[in-house]
């Protein structure tokens, strides 16, 4: 199986659901009505899915669950073939926002990251993410909480959510505070809105854009976005699957990168979207005619824009070469 490097990936968002059920009877927490009748999340649209993504989250009320959470994320992972992945972690699921909360979390996920990781298992690293539609101030308490914590394992910082709510410019504080921290920025922006929303991202100074498939509408833009060696974190499965794009041939990954964009592949949120890597593999394959030199190329491009430091990015290239 080809090794990979996934850069866009909640951590939330890829918990398998027979978990969360789990969790959910553990607790006697009655979330029932976000599963459809075979067990798996159901929802009608990217709204429904932020309530039903938030209504899962409920049930992981303590660090040991977040533990638990990262070790079931992690074995679907290795499964798929991954070696180093990146997962978004938002201090507003993980503590309400509290810093002291926060740094219990925080060590909880990364010491059950760890010790898959000494397994043999994916290497993780972490990245706050503000959630978009929770609001300005809770953006700057969550970059707070990120530029506390910022070192050899939280090592970005980024925003999430509804790209609706609000102006990406109303969180330059947020972004400004996590990249004093010497935080790697990301910004999820093009998907929901247009090219506007992804030129705007660039302007709080990231290096990587989540998603960003909507730039394909401007041609300027997606010049700019290869003059300026601008990575998406493109997830074809999860636009597809809330609609965006009605098939794998229509999704403009493929042209992205024929116009030079820098371009690489993640699953989002792999079980809503009823998706793995290797699927996602599978699917570009054959809508594209990619071969295996061109997943190769995507993961070398995955691992240099990767927000670790130059040891971890040396294994893991390390164990991309070893097939």
């Amino acid at each position: 199986m080809t090794p990979k490097v996934e850069l866009h990936l909640h951590l939330e968002g890829a918990a398998p659901p027979a978990f969360v059920r789990g969790l959910a009877r553990e607790k006697s927490i009655d979330i029932s009505g976000i599963f459809d009748a075979r067990g798996d999340y159901a929802f009608t649209d990217f709204r429904h899915f932020l309530a039903v993504y938030e209504a899962a989250t409920s049930v992981l009320t303590t660090p040991a669950d977040y533990a638990r959470l990262t070790r079931a994320v992690l074995e679907e992972s290795a499964a798929a073939g991954i070696v180093y992945s990146e997962c978004f972690l938002s201090p507003d699921f993980c503590g309400g926002g509290d810093l002291a909360a926060w740094v219990d979390y925080l060590s909880a996920i990364r010491e059950a990251a760890e010790a898959v990781a000494r397994a043999g298992g994916p290497v993780l690293r972490g990245i706050v993410t503000c959630i978009r539609h929770f609001g300005v101030a809770r953006a700057k308490a969550a970059a707070r909480c990120a530029a506390e914590t910022a070192g050899d394992w939280l090592t970005g910082f980024g925003i999430a959510g509804d790209e609706a709510a609000g102006r990406l410019h109303d969180f330059a504080w947020a972004f400004d505070c996590a990249r004093e921290a010497g935080l790697g920025l990301t910004a999820h922006a093009g998907e929901w809105q247009g090219p506007a929303e992804v030129r705007e991202a660039l302007k709080l100074g990231v290096s990587r854009i989540g998603h960003g498939v909507r730039a394909i509408e401007d041609p300027a833009l997606v010049e700019h976005l290869a003059e300026r060696g601008t990575v998406l974190e493109v997830c074809p499965g999860s636009n597809i699957a809330l609609g965006l794009y009605p098939d794998w041939r229509a999704h403009p990954i493929g042209p992205l990168r024929a116009r030079g964009v820098k371009v690489t592949v993640s699953t989002d949120d792999p079980p809503f979207f009823r998706t793995t890597l290797v699927r996602e593999y599978q699917r570009l394959a054959e809508a594209f005619d990619w071969d295996e030199g061109v997943f190769s190329e995507l993961n070398r491009t995955a691992l240099a824009a990767a927000f670790c430091d130059r040891a971890t990015r040396d294994r893991v290239a390390a164990r991309l070469e070893a097939r």
